[in-house]
């Protein structure tokens, strides 16, 4: 009997010390709230493995928007974009990949793939995952970020104004001193010769496909004018990138609607206000300002962008950093192009 009771007594103290310990526990502490506006703006990324992409998120009247770049390519309107429950901000895309096409090669069975970024807030930055369904269906892939807050351009120059320093030849105009591949594992297919700066990046039917690598100025710049000539084949392209960051298109659009994309655009960002093209195989001539995030561009004569704000990186940038000096690189994969007569003249602040 005295047993008994002595089993009880250890019962009813052991409960009373468990009662007391766990009144004693602190509450966990709420999960913070991120809010909407913390993700509002524009970003620079930077992606894991290399890559720059940029990110603007808005608030329209009822809904969210957004637009990508995603390290190549344009910038584009997002499929969708939404806060989930556990404070992240959910940006999907689509990617279309054609299944089976029939005779004719055209397509008979398309998949839209949908791919998204998971981003959370960290401190001042964005942090999170590029996650995309495998091609065969079995499994995601995913890519980490980090993203900064991308301040708006300060106002435009008065380029009246503007001081320049002493011109720098770029090209000698008979080797590549001076320049190198931005990827050393790449082919290069740039040539020095005569006076000209030309790539030409042949692929052979039938065989494996050769990567051909960009050509960049050992040497880095802030704001500057930029002066050259460049000859375009019939359907070719490339491009001029400004402090390695800002694409100005070069392309054969002789006699098509203005749009982003052709002679002398700001890739994707930036409209041409006129058409100034040449026909293709004719040397073209190039005056090109960049000041204080905001840049002109001359195209044989005719003003076709008039001191406009860049808001950030175009597809293929090599840095996130718009504050940066940087240099000026060359496209050498896309096809055959020449250059001559390269000569930058830095602004004095």
């Amino acid at each position: 009997m005295k047993t008994n009771f002595l089993l009880l007594a250890v019962v009813l103290i052991s409960l009373s010390v468990t009662s007391c310990q766990e009144k004693a526990k602190p509450e966990a502490a709420p999960v913070q709230k991120t809010d909407v506006s913390e993700f509002l703006g524009q970003w620079t990324i930077d992606v894991n493995g290399g890559g720059v992409s940029w990110l603007e998120v808005r608030q329209e009247a009822d809904y969210l928007d957004a637009d990508l770049l995603w390290i190549g390519g344009s910038v584009s309107p997002v499929a969708s974009v939404y806060m989930d429950n556990a404070n992240h901000l959910i940006v999907t895309r689509i990617d279309n990949v054609v299944r089976t096409k029939d005779a004719n090669d055209a397509p008979l069975r398309t998949h839209q793939i949908a791919n998204w970024l998971e981003v959370s807030k960290k401190g001042d930055q964005i942090v999170g995952y590029l996650l995309r369904p495998k091609r065969n269906g079995i499994g995601v892939d995913s890519t980490s970020f980090v993203g900064t807050k991308l301040m708006a351009p300060p106002a435009a120059p008065d380029l009246a104004s503007v001081k320049f320093g002493t011109p720098v030849n770029l090209f000698n105009g008979t080797d590549l001193t001076g320049w190198k591949l931005i990827d050393e594992t790449q082919k290069n297919g740039f040539y020095a010769k005569d006076g000209i700066l030309g790539t030409d990046p042949v692929q052979t039917e039938g065989q494996e496909h050769i990567s051909y690598g960009n050509l960049r100025t050992e040497q880095e710049f802030e704001d500057f004018n930029l002066k050259l000539e460049v000859n375009i084949p019939e359907g070719s392209n490339s491009g001029i990138y400004l402090r390695g960051m800002y694409e100005i298109q070069v392309f054969d659009s002789y006699k098509k609607p203005l749009d982003s994309h052709h002679m002398g655009a700001l890739y994707s960002r930036i409209t041409p206000s006129v058409n100034a093209e040449k026909p293709a195989g004719t040397w073209q001539t190039f005056d090109i300002t960049l000041c204080d995030r905001h840049v002109t561009v001359i195209l044989n004569g005719t003003k076709i962008i008039d001191n406009q704000p860049v808001y950030g990186p175009t597809g293929g940038a090599m840095k996130s950093d718009v504050n940066t000096p940087g240099p000026i690189y060359l496209q050498g994969d896309h096809g055959k192009v020449e250059y001559r007569n390269l000569v930058l003249t830095p602004i004095v602040k």
